[in-house]
């Protein structure tokens, strides 16, 4: 018979963690989510241009960009975890100016998010681009008609498993496209050695290289946007539920722990999934478009290593390259999607627009159906993929700064539970801060 007290827990939703390797990957879910948004634009266009520009020389940079920023992202999902949450309605604790119901912070990531609707326009559009390439009969818009139809279909019921599982097709597919393009390589006379991908772990940076490799730098890996949604995925997946209110005890601290550490897991393992897909991408810029006098830009860039494999390998390895790029946009968009729909309604809720308990779901299924058309006719009426990418990254460089001031507040927030900290995580935190901050000083310079 089950004690009272395992009653209550079972009823709302506490459950202890794994404790097995294995059954903690069986709770695995919001990185694979993660790594769909992150594995984009930057990945296929901005790294490969950078080993196209510098060849296998700044190849630790890119390993380095993956590495290095998720110390930030893991404060983000702990305090969600801890504190159960909203991250609006936690932003809003803050102190500072406020504008009616809402603080600065909340507005600030309101204001910037808007900002980015023109990246995700060329995003769809990059994608739908592609798909033009494939199927030449039907025109471009037709496929970003098509394509914002089917992210709408995705997301307007509010399924947290639906997008875990979509999710989880778009990374499997991008990740297995994009590392049979990289092996095909060596079937052509682009193949290359050991020793020239070692040349590129050697901490060098040709002063050539420094610019683009600093922009690489801060477009690859964990980003603003990603750091900001990994914590509606954590809730969304439970992780908060299971550990439960803070009450004090050992029993908590015991759970806390726990479903922390498969956080963890779950984090790492998505920067595995998105450091080898960007390696990848790195790769096939540096052995085959480096040294050419002219790189081309954009989406030309995509066609441009299309035609490469139609020339050395046939249709088919054309086909696989082309079907890897359509993966990591189209995941990005659909996995931004799904964060916006969830990160508005917080937002809305904050500016005391909307009731959250009662209204999130109505204005989740409004959102996945008008993002989408906003997206499609930014794209219809501007017809720039890339300048449009591009604009994103520098409204990221701003809000890198909002995400880094929210994380250093979270960490001194959470220390004193003394729950995975210790002076290794104290240091790796603050090396996450300074490259985060670095980067965004320089994104916001490229502005003038």
């Amino acid at each position: 018979m089950f004690s009272p007290i395992f009653r209550i827990m079972k009823l709302i939703g506490i459950q202890n963690p794994p404790t097995s390797l294995k059954h903690r990957l069986g709770f695995l879910g919001p990185g694979l989510i993660l790594s769909a948004s992150i594995v984009g634009s930057g990945e296929l266009i901005a790294t490969t241009v950078l080993g196209a520009k510098a060849g296998f020389v700044t190849f630790w940079v890119i390993l380095l960009s993956c590495l290095v920023k998720v110390a930030v992202q893991l404060e983000f999902g702990k305090n969600a975890i801890l504190s159960g949450r909203p991250l609006m309605e936690e932003f809003n604790h803050f102190e500072g100016p406020r504008l009616g119901k809402a603080n600065w912070a909340v507005w600030s990531v309101f204001a910037l998010t808007l900002f980015k609707i023109l990246q995700l326009g060329g995003m769809l559009g990059g994608a739908s681009i592609i798909l033009s390439l494939v199927f030449p009969p039907i025109p471009v818009a037709v496929w970003v008609v098509l394509s914002g139809l089917s992210l709408s279909l995705f997301v307007y019921k509010n399924k947290y498993f639906l997008i875990e599982k979509t999710a989880t097709v778009l990374v499997f597919g991008f990740t297995i496209f994009t590392l049979v393009s990289l092996v095909a390589l060596f079937f052509t006379p682009f193949a290359f050695s050991w020793e020239e991908v070692h040349s590129g772990l050697e901490f060098k940076l040709p002063r050539e290289a420094i610019w683009v490799a600093i922009g690489a730098f801060g477009i690859t890996g964990v980003a603003s946007d990603e750091i900001i949604a990994y914590t509606y995925w954590c809730q969304e997946k439970g992780y908060s539920k299971y550990v439960g209110p803070n009450d004090g005890s050992e029993a908590w601290r015991n759970r806390a722990d726990g479903w922390l550490r498969v956080m963890y897991l779950d984090s790492f393992l998505a920067m595995l999934v998105y450091t080898i897909v960007t390696a990848a991408f790195y790769l096939l810029g540096a052995a085959v478009l480096h040294g050419e006098e002219s790189i081309p830009d954009g989406n030309d860039l995509i066609l441009a290593l299309a035609g490469i494999y139609t020339e050395t390998l046939g249709t088919g390895a054309k086909l696989g390259y082309l079907a890897g790029g359509f993966f990591a946009l189209y995941s990005s968009v659909f996995a931004t999607l799904a964060y916006w729909s969830r990160l508005l309604p917080d937002v809305f809720a904050q500016f005391g627009w909307i009731k959250a308990s009662k209204d999130r779901g109505k204005w989740v299924a409004i959102l996945a159906w008008a993002l989408p058309a906003i997206w499609a006719l930014t794209f219809l009426f501007v017809k720039l993929p890339g300048v449009m990418i591009i604009s994103g990254g520098v409204v990221g460089s701003v809000l890198l700064w909002v995400v880094v001031w929210a994380a250093i507040k979270f960490r001194a927030k959470n220390r004193s539970l003394k729950l995975l900290t210790g002076p290794w995580t104290e240091a790796f935190f603050w090396v996450s801060v300074a490259a985060i901050l670095a980067v965004s000083v320089y994104g916001l310079s490229k502005l003038w």
